[in-house]
């Protein structure tokens, strides 16, 4: 009888850890928090000390809060100059254009939005197009390889934007650096501070070779998956265990900052990945 005894409670608190890490999953996953980091760098002009910039990434058609109520919280409380939008804001699998439309709608009346496309932009250009017209009518700059000078108290940053690559070549198996190269080379301005918006983090070595100043990407999802001391386990275009998935990196005179993002795609769950959006502070050193 004890023993049975005993076997219940194992049975009942195995069942209710399980339970509980279920729950913290899926609060998780939906429990989008701010990332501050901060970017120090002589090539910032002094104007510029203190400007922040909210980086949203992968929104995936994903909904924090009805209407996105909390995710535009969030955003607002962080009191950005402006907000980067770094590609796949609708979802391939299911674009809901109207949804990417009415959030970058809210975001705009909290700062100026900067948009690039990512991957699943480029599988339904039919959605997409819709997209970008709606997006230009509500005044969100859409930077397809393109660049842009931004004024803040006198002083000008150049603001580039680079489309997905696979919009010229395989998504998978295409020469994509040569073709990020291509299209970012002519853009970089030597005379500014170059802030490059792009959904590819794995193309940081182009980045730096180009010598931007700092780059804003996504793509990664955190790796999806996190285990402590190791990082992220898979993301695309990296495979397993990749280089660049969450955080800071520095090469040179570069800064590269990946976002977690804040939606999910073919796969629905995080762990140990919260999704977040990411405030960066500029800091003029001398």
């Amino acid at each position: 009888m004890a023993k049975k005894k005993k076997l219940t409670i194992i049975l009942v608190s195995i069942a209710l850890i399980l339970l509980s890490f279920i729950i913290y999953v899926l609060w998780a996953n939906k429990a989008v928090t701010v990332k501050n980091i901060t970017v120090e760098s002589s090539l910032i002009p002094k104007s510029y000390d203190g400007f922040r910039i909210a980086h949203v990434s992968d929104l995936h058609n994903d909904e924090f809060g009805k209407d996105n109520k909390k995710l535009l919280s969030l955003i607002e409380s962080s009191n950005p100059h402006i907000i980067a939008i770094t590609g796949d804001l609708i979802d391939s699998h299911t674009p809901d254009v109207k949804l990417s439309v009415d959030f970058s709608e809210k975001a705009q009346q909290i700062a100026p939005c900067f948009y690039v496309n990512g991957n699943h932009e480029q599988r339904v250009p039919e959605e997409y197009e819709v997209l970008k017209k709606s997006l230009e009518e509500i005044g969100v700059v859409i930077l397809e390889n393109k660049a842009v000078p931004f004024e803040f108290k006198g002083e000008t940053i150049n603001i580039i934007g680079v489309s997905d690559p696979g919009f010229e070549t395989d998504y998978l198996f295409g020469d994509t650096k040569a073709v990020m190269r291509k299209n970012l080379e002519p853009l970089i301005c030597e005379e500014s501070f170059n802030l490059l918006l792009s959904h590819r983090p794995e193309l940081f070595e182009v980045y730096a070779d180009l010598k931007v100043d700092l780059a804003l990407t996504g793509h990664a999802h955190g790796g999806q998956f996190r285990l402590p001391f190791v990082g992220g386990l898979y993301a695309p275009n990296q495979w397993f265990f990749p280089e660049y998935d969450s955080g800071l990196y520095t090469d040179g005179d570069t800064n590269m900052i990946v976002s977690r993002g804040v939606g999910n795609s073919l796969f629905p769950l995080r762990l140990f990945n919260r999704p977040e959006v990411v405030l960066v502070e500029l800091k003029c050193i001398n």
